[in-house]
Order: structure tokens, then sequence, then C-alpha cells
């Protein structure tokens, strides 16, 4: 798979809310949800907030495949379960992007949303 593209990457980092979309086994997209998303290094990940019971992680790992939408840009993704030797990174990232003592960074940041820690992939 092809790296990010520096400019798109820092745009899509920088938004503060992405749309993210499942690609269903008809080859359509599901409706948008919306989610915080963080860059690590060059990477972007996406945790969800309601952990494996989340509606659009349970889509996500059935296809491994979707869209995401930030601003103008809108980019087709491969989701990827990350590596958890990333969390602390993430959280940091989470806790930097979005401000932090807060409720909604402490949502992202259980243990049941790390577990649901994807790594975003352009394809």
């Amino acid at each position: 798979m092809a790296p990010w593209n520096p400019t798109q990457l820092g745009q899509i980092a920088s938004t503060r809310e992405i749309e993210i979309s499942s690609l269903r086994e008809d080859g359509n997209l599901s409706k948008p949800v919306t989610i915080w998303a963080v860059q690590v290094g060059e990477e972007l990940y996406v945790r969800s907030v309601r952990g494996a019971d989340g509606g659009w992680y349970k889509a996500a790992e059935q296809r491994h495949e979707g869209r995401i939408e930030a601003g103008d840009i809108a980019v087709d993704v491969t989701f990827e379960d990350a590596a958890h030797h990333l969390d602390e990174e993430i959280d940091a990232s989470y806790k930097a992007k979005y401000g932090y003592p807060s409720d909604s960074v402490d949502s992202v940041t259980t243990e049941a949303a790390k577990a649901t820690t994807t790594r975003l992939l352009p394809r």
C-alpha cells in the first residue's frame, strides 16, 4: 500500500472530526459516522468510543475497506488493526489534539477503545 501523501495526511490530521464509512458487502458505503482521528508519525489512527460494540467498527471489521472524509478531502482507505505498542503515543496524540483533561478524551483512551485502535491506510 502506498504511504500517505504528506499534504493530505496533514490536512486530515488537522481536521477536528472526520467522517468514516465502511464498504458494505454490496459494494456501497455505509452511512458516514463522525469520529476523531489522530496522527502518530506518518500514520492515521482512529478508535471506537464504544469499543468493539461500535457500529462503524463492527462494519470495518467485516471488509476492512471504506472511506474517510475530512473537509473537502475524501480518501478510500483500508482499515488495519493497529499494533498496541503505540497505544501510549496514540493516547498522547488524542490528549494533545482534543484537549485534556476531558471526559470525551477519557472515552477514547479506555481499554475498550484502545482494543479497537485502527490504522487507516490510503488505497
